[in-house]
């Protein structure tokens, strides 16, 4: 039994008594009786007592259940052994049992006739593995086979009591519409929470290793550090590097800048074309191409900025001063403009979406008394959709800043400070996925300031929405 058959069995439940549930309450029904809700409404409430408490019992008990297994795995493994390690090699010792149907007294003797076995299926088990974890695994998922069979077990059969509660409770005047309602109304409450969590977690997340990492490396030397040279020392070395932020930030922003001096322009204006002056036809053939560009991989801009775009403005430049280039194939102002090509379908969509829905009766008030329709367009309808604008270019201007694969390929991993848009540079991104990738120590100093970039990141795209909100809030109260 599987999971998924056990949620499938509670789903089948739950349509079945929204079927029969619907066609109780229709059959009650009958001339000159006023019934409070509509058939559906019961329906919906007989699925709901069915659905909701079996799945989130099953859940739970999914939850439990792993988590003994993991404290069966971990006290089985000798004293003296990492145990985070060895109950993960358990697990795989344990996924190679099920593959290979060995369980019972079919277990191999030995770790090296499992590792032989497995081999031979195509199935790769790490080579530090002890005789100890066979037998280990064999208990760990004998007894995930019994809670899962248990625990599916009794969410069935709380699946089918609570459908045959709800069934049996269908009368014409029962206010099933209000339960369904007030249901429906707890889950977008847990939905929007549950953003709200998220966030948090992510920042709680980073927080606890930003401060681990602060413990050993000032902080002053981190935000206003103007060298950025870990040195990949070893974990408890001495020689911990520097880790200065300002090279990081300042290429972060001047690339962000960049790309929206070429996004933001082409993007607004392709937006007032196709909203205020292309036709139907147009506008439905337009649109539609210039969103294309927003499905096209990150990592295909970027190989087509490394490949074409670079050799080509550098040969360019060449060709300019007739010897050397002043245009490196990455820099600045390569990575600025392929992201700005990719951003244009963000801000053109997002605009024109703004833009076509400032009410017409502003439009044709503007032409009636005689303006014309460029100046009805910077008058009246940019400033009406200002707001909406803002946050179309707020949009663009985070994921400018959190783009990775085109700032690596095409602007370098050289952390470094220069005002030159022709010159190499880095961004935060590229040197959070630099650090965490590799065989460091995940407790050094090279590693945990990831978690600090990554916080410093969240920081700064956090003040941007906060200013922008600001700003959206001024120009509402302009003109409403």
């Amino acid at each position: 039994m599987s999971g998924y058959l056990v949620l499938g069995v509670i789903l089948l439940i739950g349509i079945a008594g929204y079927l029969l549930g619907s066609r109780k309450a229709a059959s009650q029904r009958t001339t000159g009786t006023v019934s409070h809700s509509l058939p559906m409404f019961h329906g919906w409430l007989t699925l709901i007592f069915a659905v909701v408490p079996a799945v989130l019992v099953f859940m739970l008990w999914s939850l439990g259940s792993t988590l003994l297994v993991e404290r069966t795995i971990a006290s089985g493994v000798p004293s003296g052994q990492e145990v985070s390690l060895a109950t993960g090699m358990v697990r795989s010792v344990g996924g190679a049992l099920d593959a290979l149907g060995l369980t019972g007294s079919t277990l191999p003797k030995t770790y090296a006739d499992l590792s032989s076995a497995a081999s031979g299926k195509g199935i790769t088990l790490p080579d530090n593995g002890e005789d100890y974890m066979i037998a280990l695994a064999d208990q760990a998922n004998q007894q995930t086979r019994i809670s899962l069979y248990l625990g599916g077990g009794i969410a069935v059969i709380l699946a089918a009591i609570g459908a045959f509660y709800s069934y049996s409770r269908i009368a014409v005047r029962s206010r099933a519409r209000n339960q369904v309602e007030t249901v429906m109304l707890w889950g977008l409450i847990a939905a929007s929470t549950t953003a709200i969590l998220t966030t948090i977690g992510i920042v709680l997340s980073m927080l606890g290793e930003t401060i681990h990492f602060f413990s050993d490396i000032n902080p002053l030397s981190f935000f206003f550090g103007t060298v950025w040279d870990p040195r990949f020392s070893a974990a408890g070395s001495a020689e911990v590097g520097q880790f200065g932020l300002i090279p990081l930030l300042a290429g972060t922003l001047y690339i962000a800048l960049v790309s929206m001096l070429v996004a933001v322009p082409v993007g607004l204006m392709a937006a007032i074309y196709m909203g205020e002056y292309a036709s139907r036809r147009v506008r439905s053939t337009v649109k539609p191409l210039l969103e294309l560009l927003a499905g096209i991989p990150t990592i295909v801009y970027g190989i087509f900025a490394v490949v074409t775009m670079g050799p080509f403005l550098r040969d360019l430049s060449a060709a300019l001063t007739g010897g050397t280039p002043f245009i490196q194939a990455q820099s600045v102002f390569t990575a600025g403009l392929i992201m700005g090509v990719m951003l244009i379908p963000v801000v053109s969509s997002l605009s024109d979406d703004v833009i076509t829905a400032v009410p017409r009766s502003m439009r044709d008030g503007s032409l009636a008394i005689g303006a014309t329709r460029s100046e009805t367009i910077k008058k009246v309808i940019v400033p009406a959709a200002l707001p909406g604008i803002v946050g179309a270019l707020l949009l663009t201007a985070s994921r400018a800043i959190g783009e990775t694969m085109i700032v690596v390929l095409a602007a370098g991993v050289a952390a470094r400070l220069t005002a030159n848009p022709f010159e190499a540079m880095t961004t935060i991104t590229v040197k959070i996925v630099n650090q965490l990738t590799g065989d460091l120590e995940f407790n050094s100093p090279q590693t945990l300031v990831a978690f600090a970039l990554g916080l410093t990141l969240f920081v700064l795209t956090l003040g941007m929405n906060i200013y922008a909100l600001y700003i959206v809030r001024k120009y509402r109260e302009q003109y409403e």
